[in-house]
């Protein structure tokens, strides 16, 4: 054991842990834990998601660092590897809205399978004719790096405001990928360690389809099935409640592990049945899934920052960058090509899709399978991964944004789903809305009875500057406000709609003309100009507004 920090010894076969060890763990662990906290804010300011600086903090205290804590289990990255991972598809499937993924589904599911095989046959040509390994190996390093990470581009992305189509192929892929990569790569490091028996390539296939299905289907009941139960035995504790909901996710895995299926599927498609079904508490289920899901990036990115070795990154410099070079520049983009191109999905849209695939801690936790399992002349790829994740994170990452702007995928506003535990929004099956105009919005200049919301929604606060007010009907809408709009469960995504279309098609958006002489609105009503009252090209978009609502009996 080395200087520096409280002996703490993590190597594999150290004794036992006893007493004597907890103080200095627990001082060592609360102060990563609070250091971890404070660095969101670094993360934010700098455009690099957070997992960099976790890593950081990990290589820092490990063996080459100043804490010099030594760590070399690679079974025991796997194990708590694999459970981080789980709480985070949890978190990832609770806080995902169905509304927000629906049409993403498909694509997202076809860029999980046909993508994720696309991924891993250029890499695997790539590592082996470059890297001049055999095509076992090839596939393996394919493998491991096809899996994409939706929370390291969020995390970049938290202040660009970018269309649902886009985000909700990023958070279904993240959700979908792990389950088939995790197969892959198991099934490729097994014949690495024995290749006199391994299965044929159709037998293999064939279990990863029964894997999938099985596990999605034991997901999606436990998902359903547990959330009646759950209802019915609601619970006066939000608390308890909320950990109930997050022991279903867990259930829903564990289930589908013990029959031989694909747990990772079915612990994701769980989570996202669960928090779809506005079960009680809602906002006290997504507080408590959000922390533990923090708590297992923080936690796995750290314990991989230890694992790593520096000493041994140095060869695996140049094979991480020509590697991730076709992983960027073809593997990915072809992927995307082949996945997308049936759902008619556009070129920009494409492109961002291809530049904003992340690799994050699923892929260096995979690099561990194989020295788990027994792989032979494998020992590198750990600091291959590691080494290609921290580079094209650094490279991509803070210019995403730019290439959302280039790309024109950004829109004018955003909003954001707020959880407040209010008991009394609960009981009235109330939800909340913070939208934020941007500056090309045109929103800009509407009055308030002009958005005219759904029935059940409304505006209630706007925040201009650094001053809140109670807005009135004929408050104007201008550039940089933020508005809280509250809805009930109904209208929620009508109002989301309603305020979508207004900011991009402006205050007649919904309304269509048919020879000067009728608006048919898109919503509940139609109003009806009668024949022989065309509008003039001189009535003004707001003027007009108030004409129909005076002809219709409303209020200005």
């Amino acid at each position: 054991m080395h200087a520096g920090l409280p002996a703490l010894a993590l190597e594999a076969g150290s004794s036992a842990f006893t007493l004597h060890d907890l103080t200095p763990a627990l001082l060592v662990g609360s102060l990563v834990l609070l250091v971890s906290v404070a660095a969101v804010r670094l993360s934010v300011r700098s455009g690099l998601p957070s997992l960099l600086i976790y890593l950081g903090i990990g290589l820092a205290i490990g063996e080459a660092g100043f804490g010099r804590i030594q760590f070399d289990s690679n079974e025991l990255t796997q194990v708590l590897g694999y459970a981080a991972l789980i709480l985070i598809l949890s978190e990832g499937g609770l806080s995902t809205r169905w509304e927000g993924i629906r049409r993403s589904v498909g694509p997202a599911a076809v860029l999980s399978t046909l993508g994720v095989v696309v991924s891993v046959a250029v890499v695997a040509v790539a590592a082996r004719f470059v890297l001049h390994l055999d095509w076992n190996t090839a596939l393996l390093v394919g493998a491991i790096l096809s899996s994409t990470d939706a929370a390291a581009v969020f995390s970049v992305l938290r202040r660009v405001p970018l269309p649902r189509r886009i985000t909700g192929m990023l958070e279904a892929e993240s959700g979908f990928n792990d389950a088939p990569v995790v197969i892959l790569v198991t099934a490729l490091a097994a014949r690495s360690a024995d290749p006199a028996d391994a299965e044929g390539w159709f037998t293999l296939l064939f279990k990863a389809v029964v894997e999938l299905g099985v596990g999605a289907a034991i997901g999606l009941a436990v998902g359903r099935v547990g959330g009646q139960f759950m209802r019915r035995a609601a619970s006066g504790s939000s608390g308890l409640f909320s950990i109930g909901v997050v022991a279903l996710t867990v259930l829903a895995y564990a289930a589908a592990a013990t029959v031989h299926a694909s747990g990772f599927i079915a612990c994701y498609l769980a989570a996202l049945v669960l928090g779809n079904l506005r079960l009680p508490h809602g906002p006290a289920v997504l507080g408590l899934s959000t922390a533990l899901g923090w708590l297992a990036q923080i936690g796995l990115f750290v314990l991989l920052g230890l694992l790593a070795s520096p000493s041994k990154m140095g060869s695996q410099v140049l094979p991480a960058i020509v590697i991730g070079l076709v992983l960027l520049l073809v593997a990915r983009p072809l992927s995307v090509i082949a996945s997308a191109s049936w759902f008619r999905i556009g070129w920009r849209d494409q492109v961002f899709l291809s530049w904003a695939g992340l690799r994050g801690a699923v892929p260096v936790v995979l690099a561990t399978v194989p020295l788990t399992v027994g792989a032979k002349n494998v020992e590198w790829i750990f600091e291959l991964v590691f080494v290609l994740v921290v580079v094209f994170t650094i490279v991509q990452a803070p210019t995403l944004p730019w290439v959302a702007q280039r790309l024109g995928i950004v829109e004018d506003y955003a909003t954001l789903d707020l959880a407040v535990e209010a008991t009394p929004l609960e009981e009235l099956g109330a939800e909340m809305l913070q939208v934020t105009v941007g500056p090309a919005s045109k929103l800009h200049g509407v009055e308030i009875f002009e958005l005219r919301l759904p029935e059940g929604a409304n505006v209630t606060l706007v925040v201009r500057g650094d001053k809140g007010f109670v807005p009135e009907v004929n408050t104007v809408v201008r550039r940089g406000d933020q508005l809280l709009i509250v809805a009930t469960a109904e209208s929620r995504t009508r109002a989301e709609k309603r305020v979508r279309e207004v900011s991009q098609n402006g205050r007649l958006a919904g309304w269509a003309t048919s020879g000067g002489r009728q608006l048919r609105g898109r919503g509940d009503g139609t109003a009806v100009v009668p024949a022989g009252q065309a509008l003039s090209p001189g009535d003004s978009g707001r003027a007009l507004v108030r004409r129909l609502g005076e002809r219709l009996g409303g209020k200005k």
